[in-house]
């Protein structure tokens, strides 16, 4: 396992990094400018019991199946960079095309996530009526997966209405950088969100939990390690992926796998990041000096987090009297089959 750049610098990092701090959602952080049409208190009257209703589901699941925190936050990721958070990654496929979860970056998520967030809108539906939408159910399903892994406990903004169409496979593929990315690639690709490198790096922390699949590491084994990575690491690495094209995982983070923390970045200081995006963080000059301030520092992370995971869950987001609130999160409702239609004919439209 190679060291930090000292062998005292490297205790004192774990020192400081060693405590897991689990929050409650009242604790107070900064958070950015709201999106006309979305506030903290938008389902008080309509729905007061939400919050308590997903997290005591949550709760219950992930006892169960502790990587499903994992893949609830993984899943709101990848709604919210493709066409904005509109639950739009939600929806099965149509006659018209594959829906979002048949595109390539999308086929490692996990079957259990989109379950657990059907299961939810019954539930929140029973408890409310057909009031709160499945893009709001996935950004609080994506707050309590940080949570109650050990992370923060933070405020979501609600008011988001579901989307009526899904994006294309090259609309996926585009708005999706691959994990061979490296950060001038990330940049760019982020640019166009109006994220910037605070955000990437911070919100590549939420590869603090989870894993990662071989076929999207296995540019660094293969046809030769990557010089950057540590060789003990590698070596493990191989015994999980010793040849290419596996369908084996391994966790992102190796200190604290199921724990949302900053262990994460200090990992990519012991070379040990797991993707070519995870380790550039460290390798890159733009991004490097601020892994080094959340390897040291976890509340800093923390704070950071709060306000970029609230900047992208607020992405293109329908309000108002746009999209429609769904009875089921996997298809629009019946009443919009004939608005779907021109969609299909049609190709799809931002105006919907």
């Amino acid at each position: 396992m190679a060291a930090a750049t000292a062998p005292t610098s490297l205790l004192l990092l774990l020192l400081v990094s060693c405590t897991v701090v689990f929050s409650s959602t009242s604790e107070a952080f900064d958070y950015p400018p709201l999106v006309k049409g979305l506030s903290f208190d938008y389902y008080k009257t309509s729905c007061p019991s939400l919050e308590s209703v997903v997290k005591k589901y949550l709760t219950q699941e992930f006892k169960k199946n502790v990587g499903l925190a994992a893949a609830l936050l993984r899943v709101h990721f990848h709604d919210c960079f493709v066409q904005g958070c509109d639950g739009s990654i939600l929806l099965d496929g149509s006659a018209g095309g594959p829906g979002e979860q048949d595109a390539p970056p999308n086929l490692t998520l996990r079957p259990a996530a989109f379950k657990a967030i059907n299961e939810l809108q019954v539930l929140v539906t029973q408890a409310c009526g057909q009031t709160v939408s499945c893009a709001d159910i996935s950004a609080l399903a994506a707050r309590d997966s940080v949570n109650l892994s050990g992370g923060p406990g933070y405020k979501v903004p609600f008011g988001r209405r579901d989307g009526l169409t899904f994006a294309t496979q090259a609309e996926v593929l585009n708005s999706l950088p691959p994990p061979t990315s490296n950060v001038t690639a990330l940049l760019a690709a982020l640019s166009k969100l109006n994220l910037d490198a605070n955000d990437l790096v911070t919100l590549s922390g939420g590869h603090t939990i989870g894993i990662g699949h071989c076929t999207s590491f296995e540019n660094r084994l293969f046809p030769s390690q990557d010089p950057i990575m540590d060789k003990t690491f590698a070596k493990n690495l191989y015994l999980t992926c010793p040849v290419k094209n596996t369908t084996n995982t391994t966790v992102l983070d190796i200190r604290t796998p199921d724990t949302f923390d900053n262990k994460y970045y200090l990992d990519l200081m012991n070379r040990q990041g797991l993707f070519t995006s995870d380790q550039d963080l460290y390798t890159n000059k733009t991004t490097k000096s601020i892994v080094l301030d959340f390897a040291v520092n976890q509340t800093l992370f923390f704070e950071k987090f709060v306000y970029s995971m609230t900047k992208m869950g607020q992405l293109s987001v329908l309000t108002g009297n746009n999209g429609e609130i769904r009875t089921n999160c996997s298809a629009i409702n019946k009443s919009s089959k004939s608005l779907w239609s021109v969609v299909e004919d049609e190709g799809r439209s931002d105006a919907l």
